[in-house]
């Protein structure tokens, strides 16, 4: 009788240890389990780098930046319109207005054009060709072309960046048609400081 039962007992202990292992074996199949998705929309990867890395900005380009750095540091909105004034076909304004006139208006309502420069001059650039010289722009999305700029074309952080840029009412203009309606600047490869413009063309 004894022995039936030690029988008996090593049966159900051989039987819970399989029973354990069993479940063990179903929790490691589980952890081993992948889901397959499908690959994330464009919009939502991150914005992706040149395989070369970012195009560095070329020696008389940087000199440029060393002068412009120099006129906001001394807060001379007089010497950054001699600047300016010296620059070939240089742009600060749509309407016609002299660059004197027009930077000492936008001071005068709050906008101070030596501080916003120097936002834009410490912030990403981009890099866009036109009429074979390479330009550099400041801020990156304004070296996008128009159509490229819509929101649906860009990926996720772009997109979180142009609101942060343009707001919605930028964005509307650009879902218009319109080029980057932000406050931008660019100097050309050469040294050149060539505009530094928040107006589109044709608006007063």
């Amino acid at each position: 009788m004894e022995a039936h039962r030690l029988t008996v007992m090593r049966l159900l202990l051989v039987g819970a240890l399989a029973a354990c292992l069993a479940a063990c074996g179903e929790d490691r199949a589980r952890e081993n389990v992948r889901l397959q998705v499908e690959q994330a929309p464009d919009y939502m990867l991150p914005a992706e780098r040149a395989a070369t890395g970012p195009i560095v900005l070329s020696g008389p380009a940087m000199e440029t930046i060393a002068q412009l750095d120099s006129i906001i540091e001394r807060n001379s909105l007089r010497r950054l319109v001699q600047f300016a004034e010296a620059q070939s076909g240089f742009v600060s304004n749509f309407a016609g207005a002299s660059h004197d006139d027009h930077w000492d208006l936008l001071r005068r309502t709050g906008f101070d054009p030596l501080l916003r420069l120097d936002d834009l001059l410490d912030g990403p650039y981009g890099v866009k060709a036109v009429a074979g010289e390479t330009w550099y722009v400041w801020p990156e999305l304004a070296a996008l072309e128009p159509e490229a700029l819509t929101p649906e074309r860009l990926n996720f952080s772009q997109r979180a960046r142009l609101e942060e840029l343009v707001g919605e009412a930028g964005i509307a203009q650009i879902r218009e048609g319109r080029g980057y309606p932000g406050i931008r600047t660019a100097i050309s490869e050469d040294g050149r400081w060539l505009y530094y413009v928040h107006e589109i063309a044709g608006e007063e």
